[in-house]
């Protein structure tokens, strides 16, 4: 086991997080960095473990066009802002992984600019791809070169040269050393050559015990990147869509088959491919922005949590923040924020006081780390699923429906679960657990060890007057001579009292929406009384 399996990320946008300028007047360093250490206590406290932070180094503008590796950007700061920033983290428990810009630098990179000075006769000129003295470029530069995404801003390194793979292998030995980081996100790592890959796998080994190589990737066989010889993990794009398209169109069956394929990916084996996933980031719009029902968020996001891999919260989303594309500009993904504007975010703002709870909830639920994964129940709108380790078998179940939705879920060996998200207890009953799950929301369903805690009071002028003849807390194996029934009278008065509950259940199931004829056999079918009163607490 190593840190990652149990990390919760939060992901910054630096330049963007701290109002910095768009464009690098390369001037004396502004201390925007230490601004972020309040945030630092403010991503413990909803449950994050672990931050993925960058660009961070020297660039000229929104950071990926680097212009020196081993220098942060003088619009956040010195390097001692930086090695600040990871110590105090550190000491909070959270770790710290950075931007790995090293497809491509930008033009103001030092090889580049001797080319640019001394053209064939530079010592550099093959530390980029294609290189060509016979071309041109948009910038006058009397030769061309190979670029990144069509952008001459973004000239490509030539990895297959030693003396590049050399230099960004230092590079990372230089960030360890000098910040003590734990670990790199590797920028457009699906253009990564490989064999250049397998060298920066071998020095995240060298570095430092347990250090996180994480790579992004946006299609394809995830498994060409993620094994023994190259990266730990790369960023879930396929979820990504599945999540927020799932929702949009009522189909859990996109969500399902998608986390079924990822799992078969990885040899169907819960330490098989740990995947990022993440619903939005500085990238793509904001999640609340592409949800159609605002509701969703709930049911979004507890998947998030729950699903085999390793989740990620992009800085703001916790409070439900909105970020849509604009005339191609991402500046409204990647807003500068205040953090005294969400002070009182977790005990105000339901979205925030959710992920908070998720966060917890994960934190002490080794199964959400660790376990496998097993669909249980799969339709357009409702969707349960189970996680196993150690004996412990951890339940989640959604709903993505405007009413609440009854399932009769299967269950592990436990006698009684509690949900980690409502704290309602619910009695195994035949191998099932039969639960309430409210609409466009959803629970973790935990086994409980002891007695069932308390009960609710939502529903007691149901439960006083079903209840009273025997009441909840009266032993259920109670003999028959302590009533004046007869045998036969007593199956009678038991089975009107059960059938009491039941019509207790469809009446209340039928205020809250339209009942199905599925849901009513589901009622019908549950004739244990503990569980019927459960079943009413539920509610």
């Amino acid at each position: 086991m190593a840190w990652y399996d149990e990390a919760i990320f939060y992901h910054i946008y630096p330049l963007g997080l701290c109002g910095a300028p768009k464009e690098n007047s390369y001037s004396e360093p502004v201390h925007r960095l230490r601004e972020l250490l309040p945030w630092i206590r403010h991503i413990k406290e909803i449950g994050c473990n672990a931050i993925y932070i960058g660009p961070l180094f020297e660039s000229v503008g929104h950071g990926y066009e680097t212009t020196d590796y081993k220098k942060l950007d003088s619009r956040l700061g010195d390097n001692k802002d930086l090695a600040d920033f990871v110590q105090t983290c550190h000491k909070e428990g959270i770790r710290v992984i950075l931007d790995g810009v090293f497809n491509h630098t930008g033009r103001d990179f030092f090889a580049f600019q001797d080319i640019r000075k001394n053209r064939e006769n530079s010592p550099y000129r093959d530390w980029y791809c294609n290189v060509n003295f016979g071309g041109n470029n948009e910038y006058n530069d009397g030769f061309s070169y190979e670029n990144w995404g069509g952008y001459n801003l973004l000239v490509k390194l030539n990895q297959h040269n030693p003396a590049v793979r050399d230099y960004i292998c230092d590079v990372i030995r230089f960030w360890v050393s000098e910040f003590d980081i734990d670990g790199i996100r590797l920028d457009a790592a699906d253009v990564l050559d490989f064999e250049y890959m397998k060298a920066l796998r071998h020095v995240a080994n060298e570095v430092k015990p347990d250090f996180w190589l994480m790579g992004e990737v946006i299609h394809g066989d995830y498994t060409r990147w993620v094994n023994e010889g190259t990266l730990h993990s790369v960023t879930n794009y396929h979820l990504h869509k599945a999540l927020y398209s799932g929702h949009n169109d009522h189909n859990f069956f996109e969500i399902a088959h998608t986390v079924k394929r990822l799992y078969e990916m990885g040899g169907n084996r819960p330490e098989g491919l740990k995947l990022y996933n993440f619903t939005d980031n500085h990238d793509v719009e904001r999640i609340y922005t592409k949800l159609t029902n605002k509701a969703h968020f709930a049911p979004v996001h507890i998947l998030l949590y729950t699903l085999p891999g390793i989740p990620s919260i992009y800085y703001g989303s916790e409070f439900a923040i909105e970020g849509r594309k604009e005339q191609g500009s991402d500046d409204s993904l990647r807003p500068a924020l205040n953090l005294d504007d969400f002070s009182d975010a977790l005990a105000q703002n339901p979205y925030t006081g959710l992920i908070a709870r998720l966060g917890a909830v994960r934190q002490e639920t080794p199964a959400l780390s660790y376990g496998d994964y097993k669909e249980l129940i799969l339709t357009n709108r409702q969707y349960a699923f189970s996680r196993n380790a150690e004996g412990v078998s951890v339940i989640v179940t959604v709903n993505n429906d405007d009413s609440d939705f009854v399932m009769t879920v299967p269950a592990g060996s436990a006698d009684t679960y509690t949900g980690k998200l409502s704290g309602e207890t619910i009695s195994v009953v035949n191998g099932n657990i039969v639960v309430n799950v409210r609409a466009n929301s959803g629970d973790i369903w935990v086994p409980l060890a002891g007695e069932e805690k308390g009960k609710s009071t939502e529903v007691e002028d149901i439960l006083e007057p079903l209840s009273e003849p025997i009441a909840p807390e009266e032993p259920e194996n109670m003999i028959v001579a302590e009533k004046t029934e007869t045998p036969d009278s007593q199956k009678t008065y038991e089975d009107g009292k059960i059938a009491g509950l039941q019509e207790a259940i469809i009446a209340i199931m039928e205020s809250k929406g339209p009942v199905t004829d599925q849901m009513r056999k589901d009622v019908c079918s549950q004739t244990h009384y503990p569980s019927l009163i459960n079943w009413i607490k539920s509610f």
